[in-house]
């Protein structure tokens, strides 16, 4: 086995030979001027001959009219425009694709962009400073490419040799020690290769201040958050006034050094980076101190270094034999981190049953290779600064003494935890190469990652798999290696080991429309407990409609189509192996009822046998008659309940986790019931607060649920019952909901806020899981109402709460000076105050 091993290792060398195919040099990012012709490069080298296309936007581009294709690859573009009609442009991504007989080549994608100067998007203003100030005028103009910004006054060029004068690439003009002189009319000029554009004139007026007062130090303009590429310059504002005049000083938030190379002050306070690198990447701050004091202000700003991707290990071209497998690495660095993809042949890679890709897809593992892996493979690196490309072939490598495939590999379970595996002995001129065998096995379902190998000798062609797992299905393949390399593999195979057949699996079904239903199923959590399902439908009323389908163990859903219109079919799942058919699970489905049905679990399992048609006819005649006795027994819940007797108590509780009272005062809690005969699942929901109400106004009870935490809920029907808190709200006015019939009323103050729980049942409440947002209930529409005596929520519940605003650290109350009356729910007149009797809800008689 050693020998083997390392003779495979020879066998692993390089691509050699013929020449690679690849770019001298690619497109590049260009900016085009309108009405004039435009060249793109695109220069290769490799074994001839090599055919070269252009694609833009990945639509290929014609050639004729309107472009051309030069003999050295470059494509012509002959007359660049944008067609106002029809809105078209030759603007767009562009990237050349260079082909041979080994595969195919595409370059980077090149941004061609049309140069264009729109509309000033501001203008200068007019302004008003005191001699001796701070003058700031500024324009912005968004070019393609940016625009060059010049600066007149009275519509002469304005000379920005004096040191008072600061103009800013990005449009800004600054004058400091501002004098009478520099008033006038001043307005910014700005040009590209695509036109000149003049702004609207600004009057900068100076005053004249007979004597300055004392001010403090004000930052006019500071830093604004930039973003650049790397090479280019960084220019952060920073411009401030105050009497005496401030002092402009700038550091980093991180505390670093900023550094003397490339870095300069412009005017009297403006940082100017160049050739900005990553390191320059992070939060300035601009301080303008008044001189001997420490009276400063601050302005921040951040600035972001973006990188275009750099490969700093590339994916090698290799030969491999048929049936080995190989390796392709890339590495790339950037800022921010590139993206990876991986191109086969100039098409985008899909992993498959033999090519995985793992790491961040900077590995792409190739294994069992065979003739239509051969090609060129392409790494491509992105990121919001550019794009960059890495290409390697795999070839392979032919040779007439390679072994053959095994052939006649059956298997067959010995145990519980053991397989056999034979195969065929080769014809022995074929046998006289080969030095020993190796097999391959994993469970079904499992990645190639997780597959065992054993060796096995040249002379022998049986083997048995030990310590395997009980009524598991395993893939198999074998595979012959000789001298110079491994055989391609034989063909692979199921085999299950003894010890059961698998359960019954739970599915639903889902009605698309009346001729169509959508079964799905759930899939093992482990690999290998199953080698596929049969789906098999049948019509009710007509039998002769009916159908079979069988699906590999990693399929969990098919949709059945061209049924009989609103016909009953009966639909059986089973999940089978190697050791036979598992239990069946079967269901009847209604093509005339929409939505999703429930799933099947274990209690609906059935046997194999078939009764007779009229046997079938007495049990659906039985199931519509259950069905409606259901409905029916529904219809009269929903009335008991609707009447069920209501009784308020109010009576103080222990204090609750996170909802504290007043200092002195013990919170009370509100106890609500509704006596009706259901118990509900639990469901946990968030509910905000609602704002008092002001004494003298009516006062009702509702509930305002916001956002909902982990959910439990169970279905009946079209309706569901849900159990969560609440914080109930006495007094609050919610004029969009309806209010609620029963009127609680106590004499005196009253606290608003407690923490209650809440059964519903609700025909339309919708649940959509985590952060749902819902609309407000009131207290008349909950069934079977508020239990006031359960424990509060938890205090992680409590704390994340807290952490939304929505608990505050004291109970609110408020005065309701004139209670509501049970009955009619106006407010009592003040002669009428009378306590309520806890059993009528009626004021007590004097």
């Amino acid at each position: 086995m050693m020998t083997m091993m390392m003779l495979l290792g020879l066998c692993c060398s390089g691509v050699g030979g013929a020449s690679e195919l690849a770019f001298l040099k690619e497109p590049s990012d260009v900016i085009a001027a309108r009405d004039r012709p435009l060249t793109l490069d695109c220069q290769v080298e490799g074994e001839g001959p090599i055919s070269i296309t252009w694609r833009r936007n990945g639509i290929p581009v014609a050639t004729g009219v309107g472009a051309a294709l030069l003999g050295n690859g470059m494509l012509l573009i002959k007359n660049f425009s944008k067609r106002r009609e029809s809105n078209e442009t030759d603007a767009g991504e562009y990237d050349c694709a260079a082909q041979n007989h080994y595969g195919r080549l595409i370059s980077r994608k090149a941004r061609v962009q049309l140069a264009s100067l729109p509309k000033f998007m501001s203008h200068p203003e007019s302004v008003a400073v005191d001699e001796g100030g701070v003058a700031r005028l500024t324009c912005q103009v968004n070019g393609i490419p940016e625009a060059n910004i010049t600066w007149q006054r009275d519509r002469r060029p304005l000379s920005t040799e004096h040191p008072r004068y600061t103009l800013l690439p990005n449009g800004v003009l600054q004058i400091t020690g501002v004098r009478r002189t520099d008033s006038g009319l001043f307005r910014c000029i700005a040009s590209n290769i695509a036109n000149t554009r003049y702004s609207h004139e600004a009057q900068l007026s100076v005053t004249v201040a007979g004597f300055r007062i004392y001010r403090e130090p004000v930052i006019l303009s500071g830093p604004q958050n930039l973003t650049i590429n790397v090479h280019q310059t960084a220019i952060l504002e920073c411009i401030a006034t105050g009497n005496p005049r401030p002092i402009v000083s700038w550091s980093r938030l991180d505390g670093r050094s900023i550094g003397v190379e490339g870095i300069q002050v412009l005017g009297t306070g403006n940082l100017m980076i160049s050739d900005a690198t990553l390191k320059h990447s992070g939060v300035y701050v601009c301080s303008a101190n008044r001189p001997g004091s420490r009276s400063r202000r601050t302005a921040v700003g951040r600035l972001v270094v973006q990188a275009p991707p750099e490969f700093v290990q590339w994916p090698q071209s290799v030969s491999r034999p048929a049936g080995g497998s190989s390796v392709f690495s890339c590495t790339a660095t950037g800022a921010p981190e590139p993206h990876l993809i991986w191109l086969k042949n100039g098409k985008l890679l899909t992993p498959s049953g033999n090519m995985k890709l793992t790491n961040g897809n900077t590995t792409l593992a190739i294994t069992r290779i065979t003739p239509q892996d051969e090609a060129i493979y392409q790494c491509i690196a992105e990121n919001s600064a550019g794009t960059n490309q890495a290409s390697a072939r795999l070839a392979i490598s032919q040779g007439p003494d390679f072994p053959e495939a095994p052939t006649g590999l059956q298997a067959s379970a010995l145990s519980t935890s053991s397989l056999e595996l034979v195969w065929d002995q080769p014809a022995e001129h074929v046998s006289q190469q080969i030095i020993g065998y190796v097999l391959h096995i994993r469970r079904l379902g499992e990645p190639d990652s997780a597959e065992l190998q054993e060796a096995v000798r040249k002379t022998t062609f049986r083997h048995e798999f030990m310590n395997l797992e009980a009524a598991t299905t395993y893939s198999v393949y074998l595979k012959a290696y000789s001298a110079l390399g491994g055989s391609q593999q034989s063909n692979a195979i199921t085999a299950t080991t003894q010890g059961g057949v698998p359960s019954s699996p739970s599915f639903f079904t889902k009605v698309l429309n009346q001729t169509a239903m959508q079964v799905y199923w759930e899939l093992p959590s482990k690999p290998g407990k199953l080698e596929g399902f049969r789906l098999e439908y049948r019509g009710v009323s007509n039998p002769e409609v009916h159908g079979q389908e069988t699906f590999p163990g990693h399929i969990n859903t098919h949709t059945i189509s061209h049924l009989e219109p609103a016909a009953v079919y009966e639909i059986q799942l089973v999940a089978f192996n190697g050791n036979g058919d598992g239990p069946a699970n079967r269901r009847l489905v209604s093509l005339s009822e929409g939505g999703n049905t429930g799933p099947t679990g274990p209690s609906c399992n059935c046997d194999q046998s078939h009764g007779s048609m009229s046997a079938l006819l007495v049990g659906v005649h039985s199931g519509f008659a259950c069905i409606l006795c259901c409905l029916l027994l529904i219809l009269l819940g929903y009335r008991r309940s609707f009447f069920c007797r209501k009784s308020t108590s109010w009576e103080t509780p222990p204090t609750l986790n996170g909802v504290r009272g007043a200092k002195g005062h013990t919170p009370e809690s509100i106890e609500l019931s509704q006596r009706c005969d259901s118990a509900p699942p639990p469901m946990m929901v968030m509910v905000e607060l609602t704002p008092p109400v002001q004494p003298g106004t009516d006062a009702d009870v509702t509930v305002v649920a916001s956002r909902m935490v982990p959910v439990e809920t169970k279905t009946f029907g079209p309706s569901v019952w849900v159990h969560f808190w609440v914080f109930v709200t006495v007094g609050a006015e919610y004029p969009e909901m309806m209010r609620p019939s029963t009127g609680l009323t106590r004499p005196g103050p009253q606290r608003i806020q407690r923490w209650v729980q809440v059964n519903y049942l609700s025909s339309s409440l919708e649940l959509f899981g985590e952060q749902t947002e819902t609309k407000g209930v009131s207290l008349r529409s909950i069934c079977p109402g508020l239990h006031g005596d359960a424990s509060p929520p938890p205090e992680e519940f409590s704390r994340h709460l807290r952490d939304k605003q929505v608990i505050q650290e004291s109970v609110d109350t408020v005065d309701v000076s004139r209670p509501l009356d049970s009955e009619t729910q106006r407010p009592l007149d003040s002669e009428t105050l009378r306590p309520l009797d806890s059993e009528t809800h009626r004021p007590r008689d004097p």
